[in-house]
């Protein structure tokens, strides 16, 4: 049996796989940034007692720039108390004998896709993720690239505006991730009229959606700042693209993330800027596809690392 984690920062999920790779049991758990790190651990811990067998390997997909070589966790940018913690380490008194592999969880995620989700075929996959923050993997020949320690493919942290002595700039992440669509949509909500799909939507909403969940269903009610802010984050994201494209010029793009569930309309959006952000000799820009795993991108690439020959990393 081998173990597939996930850690990020408000979901941790542990899976176990058959003898085939496929996933067979998931435990599942809510992360309290106020506990942290250690609130996960102890998490870890207790799922680990439940289990029915002693795993063999075990692969981490971590919500921050990791050291992939020696496991070491390199920061959380959303829960305290990771910063150079060797979770490799610590993962090794927990279940001794196991071979553990510890990789940032887009570049996980960005294995997923392209060995067991909608990538699959493609030989040079690039992998962006639109949730709390904006990252990015990219897969070559089934394996991950990897840059110098402490991270690489970070396409959210591209400048869109760079600072200046009058000005903080903004960055891809800044503008197109999860919360910051939701403050968008908060700040236009007064602006839009009473009848409003998204503003109704939003307002009425009791269960904790966060509002940029909401923009598929009021793209589909035809409400048009739904539409402008749709073809917005497309246009943002294809700017980003165009120099992940320029600098690699993947066979495939694919966009994941809990925002990617805005589904066909984002995945439109973004096919049709590309060309403009493109020079024309690299025209016909890269297929654009939309993540096929869901919230098993990353327990399934996590997994995806220590079968067979994936602890063999291309360092290129």
């Amino acid at each position: 049996m081998n173990l597939g984690i996930e850690i990020g920062g408000t979901k941790l999920q542990v899976v176990t796989s058959d003898a085939s790779g496929r996933l067979a049991t998931r435990y599942r758990h809510h992360v309290d940034p106020a506990q942290g790190a250690a609130g996960i651990l102890a998490q870890l811990t207790d799922t680990f007692g439940q289990l029915s067998e002693q795993p063999e390997a075990i692969g981490v997909g971590f919500g921050g720039p990791v050291d992939w070589k020696t496991g070491r966790i390199a920061t959380s940018h959303q829960v305290n108390g990771w910063s150079g913690f060797d979770l490799a380490g610590w993962l090794r008194e927990q279940i001794p004998g196991a071979t553990i592999r510890i990789e940032n969880d887009a570049n996980v995620a960005a294995l997923g896709e392209a060995r067991r989700g909608v990538a699959t075929g493609f030989n040079h996959v690039f992998y962006v993720t639109l949730g709390s923050g904006v990252g990015g993997g990219l897969v070559i020949d089934n394996q991950l690239y990897h840059g110098s320690f402490p991270g690489e493919a970070e396409i959210g942290h591209l400048w869109l505006v760079p600072p200046s002595a009058d000005s903080p700039g903004q960055t891809i992440e800044q503008t197109v991730s999860g919360w910051a669509v939701d403050q968008q949509i908060r700040d236009l909500l007064p602006q839009l009229p009473a009848d409003s799909p998204l503003r109704r939507m939003v307002e009425q909403e009791r269960g904790g959606r966060k509002p940029a969940t909401f923009l598929h269903e009021a793209y589909e009610q035809s409400d048009p700042v739904a539409r402008m802010l749709i073809e917005q984050i497309g246009s943002v994201l294809a700017l980003g693209l165009s120099h992940v494209i320029h600098l690699f010029h993947p066979d495939a793009i694919v966009l994941g993330g809990g925002l990617s569930l805005i589904g066909e309309p984002l995945r439109a959006a973004v096919r049709q800027a590309l060309p403009r952000f493109v020079m024309k000799a690299f025209h016909p820009a890269p297929i654009v596809l939309l993540a096929k795993l869901g919230e098993d991108a990353v327990p399934t690439g996590a997994l995806e690392l220590v079968m067979s020959d994936g602890h063999l990393h291309r360092n290129l």
